[in-house]
């Protein structure tokens, strides 16, 4: 039997887990997919030896940027992202050979993309961690000029206080990429002026967990389109089962 797994610390909930074993079954798919809660990232190799059917994983916080030393190969995308959160495991005989790769682009950019209208030129990135980056290489993909937007206004990203009513009427597009908001903590949201948002306003959550997070709530109680994470979720699964069974 096929083994794929999940790679991060903590693993609460995994998505990935209930929807690749519910595929398993469905398609009479002779695998599984398990969760391995590793407390650094140099138990990646433990992993490796005690699983030697494993052909793919997924990577999850806080180990998107550390994994890559431990790869043999890296995607353009994955590489000029900095982040990998899909590695294909091939082996021939004692030999390992990994490569990474990032499917958050994917699954974004193909959910995002048919919801962008031509008012949709520059976009606010609200958080710096490695999602953030999959999310600024996508939306750059599709022609928007980003932002950055964070606590600490570090690396020449805004700081939250400094956003206006009049940025909110320039930036159209606004991707969430911070947990405020995620259950339990629902009473959280990005401090924003939601009050400048509009009909072409488009708040998207990269969170699932609320259906509907205080963020989108509240921009939608001015008109704003706003989507969730779980589209890209799906999509972003499928492309990992690509990546797995690529060839290049």
């Amino acid at each position: 039997m096929e083994k794929y797994g999940l790679i991060g610390y903590p693993l609460g909930h995994s998505f990935s887990v209930s929807y690749f074993n519910e595929k398993f079954q469905n398609e009479n798919i002779d695998a599984c997919y398990i969760n391995f809660e590793i407390p650094t990232i140099d138990s990646l190799r433990e992993v490796l030896d005690k699983n030697p059917e494993l052909r793919g994983l997924n990577v999850t916080i806080p180990y998107k940027q550390q994994v890559i030393p431990f790869l043999d190969a890296v995607s353009p995308e994955a590489r000029a992202i900095g982040a990998v959160n899909v590695i294909r495991v091939r082996r021939k005989g004692k030999n390992i050979h990994l490569k990474g790769f990032n499917s958050d682009v994917i699954g974004f950019t193909q959910s995002i993309e048919p919801l962008l209208e031509p008012c949709h030129k520059k976009a606010l990135i609200l958080g710096t961690g490695g999602a953030s980056k999959a999310i600024d290489y996508g939306l750059r993909s599709l022609g928007l000029e980003t932002t950055f937007v964070s606590r600490t206004g570090r690396n020449g990203a805004i700081l939250y206080e400094d956003i206006t009513p009049e940025d909110m009427r320039e930036y159209k597009v606004i991707v969430n990429c911070t947990p405020l908001g995620m259950y339990p903590h629902v009473d959280s949201c990005p401090n924003l002026p939601y009050e400048a948002m509009d009909s072409h306003t488009l708040l998207y959550d990269l969170l699932y967990n609320p259906d509907e997070t205080l963020f989108m709530k509240r921009g939608k109680a001015y008109g704003a389109t706003v989507v969730n994470g779980l589209e890209m979720l799906l999509l972003q699964a499928f492309a990992s089962w690509e990546f797995w069974h690529s060839d290049d």
